[in-house]
């Protein structure tokens, strides 16, 4: 049995992937940006340890909920799962690319880490000139293109963690849409897959999948220059320096 902590797990993927794993018999400890939608999320998913509260549009607030998730104990996995979408570009740079780094850098490590990036980091700006919270020009791709720079670095940096970026598809959630035309169970099983599967082919790291199977994606994700100069973007920002 594994313990994992999903981030925007309130509804969605990330409440799907909590309820898969709770039926697998594994401890899920689920999070929710306020208290209201955290008794909702308990509710939906009742067999789950218990849920944490924080507003990641907030860097304090997601500083603070690093030090809950540390005080609730110890973590096989974290699944980055939380994402925003027709937002503006601030929010888009605070809750899509900086919560993750943040968590990352706070949380006791575990080991394994999933990050839910997009097909769409495909067109996402690899010039992080732009990565700065007072600015319009961060897109929902760029964010995701983030995402997968985090994993990649993480990765490298960190070897005794599986580190992996995840492309759930284009599914229907309240995010995608109703009409989105993808697979939504498989959306949510590879996270939940990778978080606890023992099958040697779950535990990997520095890679980018879709529906578990390695997918395309933006090979410069893997330039060591650009994950360093990532890091130390979120690092100016947040005042969150990467653990060594």
């Amino acid at each position: 049995m594994s313990r994992i902590f999903i981030t925007g797990s309130a509804d969605g993927l990330g409440q799907l992937a909590a309820k898969l794993l709770v039926e697998q018999g594994h401890q899920v400890v689920l999070h929710a940006r306020n208290a209201k939608r955290g008794r909702d999320a308990l509710d939906k998913v009742p067999g789950a340890e218990t849920v944490l509260t924080g507003d990641l549009a907030s860097i304090e607030e997601t500083k603070k909920l690093a030090e809950e998730v540390n005080i609730s104990g110890g973590f096989d996995a974290v699944i980055h799962n939380a994402g925003v979408y027709q937002v503006s570009a601030k929010m888009m740079l605070t809750v899509n690319t900086l919560a993750p780094y943040i968590l990352t850098c706070l949380i006791q490590k575990p080991k394994r880490l999933i990050y839910l990036s997009s097909g769409m980091h495909l067109q996402g700006n690899a010039n992080l000139d732009n990565l700065k919270t007072d600015n319009g020009r961060i897109s929902y791709a760029d964010s995701k293109l983030h995402v997968l720079i985090l994993s990649m670095a993480v990765a490298r940096k960190w070897p005794g963690v599986c580190s992996n970026a995840v492309d759930p598809g284009w599914v229907p959630t309240k995010m995608g849409g109703h009409g989105a035309p993808d697979n939504l169970q498989k959306g949510y099983e590879t996270q939940a897959w990778l978080a606890v599967s023992n099958e040697e082919k779950a535990r990997i790291s520095g890679r980018y999948l879709h529906h578990q199977r390695e997918d395309h994606y933006r090979l410069e994700s893997r330039d060591i220059n650009l994950q360093e100069k990532f890091l130390e973007r979120c690092e100016e920002i947040t005042g969150i320096s990467f653990p060594k």
